[in-house]
């Protein structure tokens, strides 16, 4: 079948639109649209970073404007959603639960062997949650022989734990304070949830959809991340076959090197907004660092993982949106005590902004702000001098 070709223009509004910034509330407003948002992504990535409100949050927020961040442990209570780790550990609809099954069985077949003394541990505490009900690993007494030897060195009761999450023995639920409990499927799945084992081919087809709906347009790269856990599976071969169906189109994009892949339904005509939105470093529209600069010309890297001494942008700069353009990185704390949102850096790209996007910038700044439960906002520096004092005049 012969290839569509779209223009770059045309490329990144289907990106943007189908990672649901085409607009202000593109899913609504309320619960129903934070489930609607996960259900239409498939994923959101969950981080512990606490610089400022989580990305868990942060990334429905960026989407429903009057969004709680209690309304995503009303839908896990309500079994709407679950958490689990797929490529990274994040949120999912319920309707996909059978779809994680390959993976914990990938986890529980593909891990080194465990000693004896590990499995019995393992059964214990199986053992105790089925009798007793959700555990902590506080609820455990420090069974640590040696000392410990780093961050990721966990005592043993933490890494059973682990282990029967990965394996799907266990699931984890989260307090308002964001603390986890584990708990069997059984109390957390509702009766009605299919949990069939899908087969190799409806496991790789459940794949691709998933990615291109999220995606927009996507390689067959980010497809097989998605899938990394599961080895030998059929992606490949089945996007092949959903081409020659006609439920995937081949895509060429000006100026790249394809092929890339949409959706038989994707709108190659979706239109956008001029809104700004301010994103986490984990949403879905930045995991892929490489599409940013292939088709955003912008070339980013959250730098908590760089040493400081090597940083360029600070700690979590955030990306800056406007319309179909990155605009800034925003580095940012929220200073919880005092209820002020510390703005240390903001670098603007090389781009000439009109003044109805600086006031945009600026609304979508106060309302990160009150998101973050801060009342006020203080700046520290920025390479565009004018630009920060344009929105420092509208406070």
């Amino acid at each position: 079948m012969q290839a569509i070709n779209l223009t770059m223009v045309q490329a990144r509004k289907i990106i943007i639109h189908a990672a649901g910034l085409a607009k202000p509330a593109q899913f609504g407003y309320g619960i129903d649209a934070v489930y609607r948002l996960i259900d239409h992504l498939g994923f959101v990535q969950l981080d512990t970073n606490y610089v400022v409100e989580r990305a868990h949050h942060h990334v429905l927020f960026a989407r429903v404007p009057d969004y709680e961040t209690a309304w995503l442990a009303e839908l896990c209570e309500e079994g709407r959603v679950f958490e689990y780790f797929s490529s990274d550990s994040g949120y999912l609809p319920m309707d996909d639960f059978r779809f994680s099954l390959p993976i914990k069985e990938a986890f529980k077949t593909q891990r080194k062997p465990i000693s004896k003394a590990e499995n019995i541990l393992m059964e214990q505490i199986m053992d105790r949650v089925e009798r007793d009900g959700a555990v902590r690993v506080g609820d455990f007494e420090n069974d640590r022989i040696e000392a410990s030897t780093g961050w990721w060195d966990w005592r043993p009761a933490k890494v059973a734990l682990e282990r029967l999450y990965f394996d799907g023995r266990l699931m984890i639920t989260r307090d308002s304070k964001f603390h986890k409990s584990y708990d069997v499927p059984l109390n957390l799945v509702p009766l009605d949830t299919d949990v069939s084992m899908p087969t190799a081919e409806e496991f790789a087809r459940f794949i691709i959809k998933r990615t291109l709906g999220a995606l927009g347009i996507s390689s067959v790269k980010e497809m097989a991340w998605r899938s990394r856990r599961v080895k030998g599976h059929l992606v490949r071969t089945e996007l092949l076959k959903m081409v020659a169906e006609g439920a995937v189109l081949t895509v060429q994009v000006d100026g790249l090197k394809g092929p890339f892949y949409m959706l038989a339904e994707q709108n190659v005509d979706a239109e956008i907004s001029d809104q700004v939105f301010i994103l986490s470093p984990f949403d879905i529209l930045n995991v892929f660092r490489h599409r940013l600069r292939d088709f955003f010309d912008f070339n980013y890297q959250v730098e908590c993982f760089v040493p400081a001494a090597k940083r360029l942008y600070g700690y979590f700069s955030l990306p800056v949106l406007a319309g179909d353009a990155f605009i800034a990185r925003m580095d940012a704390k929220a200073d919880r005590k005092k209820k002020i949102l510390m703005v240390h850096n903001i670098h603007f790209e090389a781009l000439e902004l009109q003044d109805s996007v600086i006031e945009k910038f600026s609304s979508a700044l106060k309302a990160f702000a009150t998101f973050n439960q801060c009342y006020d906002i203080r700046f520290a520096k920025s390479n565009n001098t004018a630009y920060l004092a344009a929105i420092q005049a509208l406070f």
